[in-house]
């Protein structure tokens, strides 16, 4: 038997990779074809939610000083838009079926909130459940989505955040085509968001329903459980794209536990796996830190990038982690991660990480906002601080003429 070169086993591995990476990436373009026809979530939805910070303790003041943050920061301009109000704002429903808000937290209704918002040149978002109550044991949509989409659409929603508290044990799926349907009826696009919880693996089946979904379980202000959302995530990163997302949850940053290296790794990772950037913290108290890292305008470029392909984790190595993801006009995102606790140099050669390496790159550090020059030996590397993250983006020197429109297989 003739003996096989000493590199034979790496260059045949390295070619079954790129081919299962193409693969994948098909099934992906496959996928993204099959979509909620309501012309939304083109990119991942930007705005902010109040669940984590403020719970049930809402009220229409409190949604319209969030609305004017957001205008008088300055974020509405780098692409946030939604304010989005979850649970306890409804209280019982009229004779009629009709969902009826707090008086007493809501006393100009909801109709009226609503417009104040949409009157800052900002959407709306509304929460409800598909089940009997909502998780904090207010009147669900179960059995009255009707009257709910149409109530919605008479409002001028633009969001909704769909539960699955109190559900009865009724089939999940069936539960969520409804109100989809009931959405749709109604002639008014509604970004339809499924908070199912990851059950039954929404990423296989929900894309025609909605245009997010909920990949696990509710997000805590905790950092190895941030990393779980996080990772449980990733193993569905192939079935996003344009009009339908994986929804690891709503962001942490700036609710008071995090550092500012996992603060910065959380918005990083959220924006490179092109999860939905709705912040969970109090617009009106940010710290410097807190605001520069939200408005990243380079890593939000990543998570908005009209592509559509989910960034995934590449490569892992004694608590160090390589994160990339494929950018339009033939670029790529990198992103090299320490979940250790010391600090560690981390390496990524594009080789290993799928990224074509037979041209040059020049390749910019985002969060350092600076060029760094032209990557001639095929890798990036950075020392890293523990629980912090490098980020860079890469851009071809010579743009590749044979490369596919949707993936860089070299």
């Amino acid at each position: 038997m003739t003996d096989r070169p000493s590199n034979f086993s790496g260059a045949v591995s390295m070619a079954l990779l790129k081919v299962l990476a193409l693969i994948a990436v098909v099934l992906n373009i496959l996928d993204t074809t099959v979509a909620l026809e309501n012309g939304l979530g083109l990119t991942p939805p930007m705005g902010f939610n109040t669940w984590n910070k403020f719970a049930c303790d809402i009220h229409e003041d409190l949604v319209k000083d969030m609305a004017h943050a957001m205008i008088d920061s300055g974020l509405h301009k780098l692409g946030y838009q939604y304010i989005n109000l979850d649970d306890c704002w409804q209280i019982t429903r009229n004779e009629t079926g009709y969902i009826v808000e707090d008086p007493n937290a809501f006393p100009s209704g909801m109709a009226s909130l609503i417009a104040h918002v949409h009157d800052l040149g900002l959407k709306f978002g509304l929460y409800s459940d598909a089940g009997l109550r909502t998780c904090a044991i207010r009147p669900g949509s179960l059995g009255y989505e009707t009257k709910d989409a149409v109530l919605y659409a008479e409002w001028e929603v633009d969001f909704l955040k769909y539960d699955n508290c109190w559900n009865l044990g009724k089939d999940l799926k069936t539960r969520y085509q409804t109100m989809s349907d009931a959405l749709n009826a109604t002639g008014r696009p509604i970004f339809f968001s499924l908070c199912e919880w990851g059950e039954q693996d929404p990423a296989t089946w929900a894309r025609p329903i909605g245009n997010m979904w909920r990949t696990f379980q509710d997000i805590r202000n905790d950092w190895n459980w941030i990393l779980s959302c996080l990772d449980y995530n990733d193993k569905w990163h192939q079935y996003a794209g344009p009009g339908g997302w994986n929804d690891p949850d709503i962001l942490e940053v700036g609710n008071g536990v995090l550092s500012i290296a996992e603060s910065r790794s959380h918005f990083t990772l959220w924006a490179l796996v092109k999860a939905p950037l709705l912040l969970g913290n109090d617009l009106r108290n940010m710290t410097s830190d807190i605001f520069e890292i939200i408005s990243n305008k380079e890593v939000i470029a990543l998570n908005q990038d009209p592509l559509g392909i989910q960034g995934n984790k590449r490569l892992s190595m004694n608590g160090t982690e390589v994160w990339a993801g494929d950018l339009s006009n033939n670029e790529y995102a990198i992103v090299l991660f320490n979940r250790s606790d010391k600090e560690a140099d981390i390496v990524a050669k594009f080789d290993d990480i799928g990224i074509a390496a037979n041209s040059p790159f020049f390749v910019r550090d985002i969060w350092m906002h600076k060029d760094l020059g032209i990557a001639h030996s095929g890798m990036v590397s950075a020392k890293v601080a523990s629980h912090d993250v490098a980020a860079f983006r890469l851009k071809p020197v010579f743009p590749p003429t044979l490369r596919g429109k949707y993936h860089n297989i070299a």
